[in-house]
């Protein structure tokens, strides 16, 4: 079926694409920052999104013959093996219009919204090579031009990668700068006449790289300050391969995703219009964080549908596998794993969703770190679930004639591209803590001004504190909004959070502007902040599951409660080793011993057989 066909059925559809309400309404309040102040944004996550009976028969319209031409024509194995995607399959996936499923139906594309797009990932993602090359295409290669372009620049470029005529690539990362974006030294010069500028430099690791006729580049450029000061800053281009100077190195023998195209990129003396500036000349690196904050939610998606086609494939194995005379469904650590898969893949599901809702609302949200947060969990989720599917298998997960090992191996790189776990961590908890501190130093300011209600409403803050407070944010009771199965999961919610409010405050008060160093305590304030927003997700969705009454709904609620439970004591745990002289934090011995490791470049203990007599 191709994409025309499929655009066809959208029309016929009573409510087309094009119809849905445009995002005019005033910017919404940001869900997951407000967490760190202690607080519960209800109206932003209940009752959990929903699409019309139209937009659920429109994707409902995509999924069959997306699953048809993944089940019937993709050849995992044969792409992993010869390490490309044949043609023929490239062609499939143009014909479905899936090079174009968000590029707005007026430059060819399909047009989805991002929950529509997420429904797709999860079936995309049944094949790593696949989804990275769609990913690196739409999620980050033409996002630029889709985001910030001009309407000539999305006039002229956008038609023919809708169409997969054209495929697009991202080039930021050098062989110098990876996670510090801001040290690329790709250079771009403006030429005297200051029609063109001349490009100059190497980018590495670029998805698609050996693939594309569209890039979008960064490079540094010269830019006059107000006062008159020239200074360096980083510009995103649209680089046509056309335009010359441009090479590309041999494809990257890599662990997994192997039949996806990743190689390095040239640019020599690059000419490239000034018209295909991206953004503002120096406004780049703005351009690049905004291309990636946006996309990563639907690593969410992509990962719950990797891990239930998993869990469908190793229940068949489990249910006829006999040892001991006994099915190996029948003993507890077997059902042990197919209960963690099971949570970790509602869990990932229910935050890309909730926020793909948050994300097609009206009102231009800011959903960035809640996007970080899905990218976190879902890649680490990924990561741990294969390697428990692969031991349930044994030896037979081993071996290259099952897809486990390779679904072993397309998951490892979750974790590293899309900014890896460990900068967003730092970022969902730096951006987290900078809100809550602003606002905190406001409230300060007013004491110190003699605001007297201000001053009255701390002291009472922490006297409630002190005598034992009972937290209610109006999610339990009879008038709560979650529902009565799940009032012990809402409970522990509303406690996390107001104690997660407390614990930034006193780490704001204990470090000051000082907390951007502190590593690991950071890691740990994101941790939280992390399963606070998973336990929102899970509790909103199966509240709004069983209310309404959909099939299995009461799996759903165990599944949620045995998350929030665990989640509130991991929680408990974590902001107990956050207080100030907590016996149970061992950063200092962590630091020290990992300083001795690092500063001998070696292990150094003595060999269990070395004697000294």
């Amino acid at each position: 079926m191709s994409g025309l066909l499929l655009r066809a059925l959208r029309s016929a559809l009573r409510v087309p694409a094009a119809a849905r309400p445009l995002r005019t309404a005033a910017p919404r309040a940001a869900f997951a920052k407000e967490l760190f102040r202690g607080a519960l944004s209800k109206e932003e996550v209940f009752p959990y999104p929903e699409i019309s009976n139209e937009e659920l028969q429109e994707i409902n319209q995509f999924v069959g013959p997306v699953e048809k031409f993944f089940t019937e024509e993709v050849d995992s194995k044969k792409i992993d093996q010869d390490a490309k995607i044949p043609p023929e399959t490239l062609k499939g996936l143009r014909d479905l219009g899936l090079f174009g499923m968000q590029i707005p139906e007026e430059y060819g594309g399909l047009g989805l919204s991002n929950t529509m797009y997420a429904r797709l990932g999860e079936i995309t993602s049944l094949d790593g090579s696949i989804a990275v090359t769609l990913a690196a295409h739409q999620a980050i290669g033409l996002k630029g031009i889709l985001i910030a372009g001009t309407d000539e620049q999305k006039a002229k470029y956008l038609p023919k990668l809708a169409s997969g005529e054209h495929i697009a690539a991202f080039c930021l990362t050098e062989p110098g700068s990876g996670s510090d974006a801001a040290s690329i030294q790709t250079r771009a010069t403006l030429s005297e006449d200051g029609k063109h500028f001349l490009l100059n430099g190497s980018k590495v690791w670029i998805s698609n790289g050996g693939l594309a006729s569209v890039f979008t580049v960064f490079a540094r450029t010269e830019v006059v300050d107000k006062d008159g000061q020239v200074k360096d800053k980083i510009t995103a281009f649209i680089v046509e391969r056309d335009f010359g100077g441009v090479t590309h190195g041999k494809p990257e023998d890599k662990l997994g995703i192997r039949g996806s195209n990743t190689c390095e990129v040239h640019f020599e003396n690059t000419k490239v219009p000034i018209e295909n500036v991206i953004g503002e000349v120096g406004g780049g690196f703005k351009v690049a964080m905004n291309i990636l904050n946006s996309g990563r939610f639907s690593m969410g998606s992509a990962s719950a549908g990797m891990i239930k086609k998993l869990i469908e494939m190793t229940a068949e194995y489990a249910c006829t596998r006999k040892q001991f005379n006994k099915k190996l469904s029948e003993f507890g650590l077997i059902q042990e794993k197919f209960c963690f898969m099971a949570v970790k893949a509602y869990v990932m599901e229910s935050m890309a969703y909730l926020t793909a809702g948050m994300m097609d609302r009206p009102g231009f949200p800011d959903c960035s770190v809640e996007a970080a947060m899905v990218k976190v969990f879902s890649s680490e989720g990924a990561w741990a679930c294969v390697s428990e599917a692969l031991q349930i298998l044994g030896g037979l997960g081993y071996m290259k004639d099952y897809p486990y090992e390779r679904f072993l191996r397309d998951t490892r790189i979750l974790l590293i591209f899309e900014g890896t776990n460990e900068i967003l961590r730092l970022y969902i908890a730096l951006t987290g803590m900078q809100y809550a501190g602003k606002i905190l130093t406001e409230k300060i300011k007013e004491i110190k001004k003699g605001n007297v209600g201000v001053a009255l409403e701390e002291f009472l803050n922490k006297l409630r504190d002190s005598m034992g407070r009972k937290v209610d944010f109006g999610l339990a009771g009879d008038h709560g909004l979650v529902h009565p199965s799940l009032q012990e999961s809402g409970k522990k919610l509303e406690e996390n959070v107001y104690y997660f409010g407390n614990t930034v405050r006193g780490l704001l008060s204990r470090f000051g502007k000082t907390i951007v160093d502190e590593q690991l305590v950071l890691k740990r304030v994101a941790d939280v902040v992390i399963n606070l927003y998973a336990m929102t997700a899970t509790i909103s969705r199966a509240s709004r599951s069983i209310s309404i009454g959909l099939r299995n709904h009461d799996h759903e609620v165990l599944l949620t409660n045995i998350f929030c439970t665990e989640a509130y004591f991991k929680n408990n745990y974590t902001m107990a080793q956050l207080q100030k002289y907590a016996e149970e934090n061992l950063d200092d011995c962590i630091k020290k011993a990992a300083k001795h490791v690092l500063e001998k470049r070696a292990y150094t203990c003595s060999h269990p057989l070395d004697r000294t007599f």
